[in-house]
């Protein structure tokens, strides 16, 4: 019965985003009081457990969000994006500028949500594609694949963050595994399956590609604006590293435990992009605030949603939903990570968005994590991989790879949904892989 009753949460969940247009963070909310309420709990303590899932998951998150967003709109405002793509662009040639997009997004992508990424580097895509006379796909794809798997498998995104924090998983420890994972799978779904859609050549969309672009004057450096970038990932990879190889009392490995921290390493890079990305290019303080605030504004829906799925899993710990799939699975031959994978995937198919089929999937995983001994890291990769399955057209991206490149819905479930799909196998394969050599 706990399960029919999620299930029939699930799909209520289904309905109000899909059907009724309702927005996310309220859809979530009123589901949670549903199941709460179905699954025996008093009424207060299901609001109870709302308050505590919302409270809990955001207590960490909404610093991570607000320093990444902070981070991503002073790289964008500076031109800081434009100058990577451009030089990386340069280096590649024309023949290879699918391959310069790909890393592009990818670089891009670790500091920036999708959509953001996606927005700031589409009239990039369109410029190229024109100046390069190449298919708008062959460089749109790539780009579009190496923003996916950023978002899915690598803090500091919502998505993967959340999940660290909820399955309690050492965020820099994740990080590396789910570059290992990224590289080969942003190469696979991206340049390699572009050669399979080739005969797909949409129209450039009328005036999408004349936007204003930042002279060379105005960009910053090119090494500037990457490590800029790659700042939080250089310290949060450096923490991990040293609790690896040093001892835990040792002086480097507490100052790396400090500064790789996922919220001070976002912290110092937005300072850092204080200076690069502002104050050194000519803006004065009050203009890098005025960025500061409204990248913020940017992401209070984002980090509402995110609590809203906090709530969901807090209910189904609560409700003991969670303990109860841990008794079913008494007996099973399934690998923990592979029911993970499968949980995250039905619900991205049920309810389009990733970061909340991610943080369901991660908030049933939980007590099961816990029981088997199953790597908390390797459980937010296989989560956040099923949480990209499919690319169903409930989900926003569906449409707005769609409109942006001009396709028609056939032939974005050819493209994007296909593309989607090979990137929650590629990281279900990784993770299992990975699993086999650490156990």
């Amino acid at each position: 019965m706990p399960l029919i009753i999620l299930a029939l949460g699930i799909v209520f969940l289904f309905v109000l985003i899909v059907g009724a247009k309702l927005n996310s963070y309220l859809s979530l909310i009123i589901v949670c009081l549903g199941v709460g309420v179905a699954e025996g709990l008093p009424i207060m303590k299901v609001v109870a457990s709302i308050e505590n899932g919302v409270g809990g998951t955001l207590g960490h998150l909404a610093l991570v969000i607000s320093f990444g967003a902070m981070l991503g709109k002073l790289m964008a405002e500076s031109g800081g994006a434009q100058r990577i793509a451009m030089t990386l662009i340069d280096k590649f040639g024309r023949k290879n500028i699918k391959w310069a997009l790909c890393l592009t997004g990818f670089i891009v992508g670790i500091v920036l949500f999708y959509e953001v990424g996606f927005v700031l580097l589409i009239p990039l895509v369109f410029t190229v594609a024109v100046a390069a006379d190449v298919p708008l796909l062959e460089v749109g794809l790539p780009m579009a694949a190496a923003l996916s798997v950023t978002h899915g498998f690598l803090p500091p995104h919502p998505g993967p963050t959340a999940l660290s924090v909820l399955l309690h998983a050492d965020i820099g420890l994740t990080l590396i595994y789910g570059i290992i994972i990224a590289v080969p799978t942003v190469l696979l779904a991206g340049p390699w399956f572009y050669n399979t859609v080739k005969d797909l050549n949409p129209k450039m969309p009328e005036g999408l590609y004349n936007s204003k672009q930042f002279t060379e004057e105005e960009m910053p450096g090119f090494k500037v604006s990457v490590l800029t970038a790659l700042i939080p990932v250089f310290l949060m990879a450096a923490a991990s590293i040293t609790k690896l190889t040093l001892p835990k009392d040792s002086p480097v490995t507490v100052f790396f435990d400090f500064v790789g921290n996922a919220d001070m390493a976002l912290l110092f890079a937005v300072f850092i992009g204080i200076f690069t990305f502002g104050l050194n290019r000519g803006k004065s303080m009050k203009e890098v605030m005025g960025i500061i605030e409204k990248s913020v504004l940017a992401i209070a829906m984002i980090l509402l949603v995110v609590g809203g799925g906090g709530a969901f899993k807090q209910i189904l710990i609560d409700s003991g939903v969670g303990k109860y799939i841990v008794s079913l699975m008494d007996g099973v031959n399934m690998s923990p990570l592979l029911l993970g994978w499968l949980i995250a995937s039905i619900l991205r198919i049920a309810v389009g968005s990733a970061t909340v089929a991610g943080l369901t999937a991660g908030g049933i995983m939980a007590p099961l994590v816990a029981a088997t001994g199953t790597s908390p890291e390797l459980m937010v990769l296989a989560c956040g991989a099923g949480s990209l399955n499919a690319g169903p057209p409930n989900d926003p991206g569906f449409w707005m790879f769609k409109e942006f490149f001009n396709l028609t819905v056939k032939e974005t479930l050819r493209s994007w949904s296909i593309m989607e799909t090979i990137i929650a196998f590629m990281g279900l394969f990784g993770v299992l892989a990975i699993n086999m050599f650490i156990h």
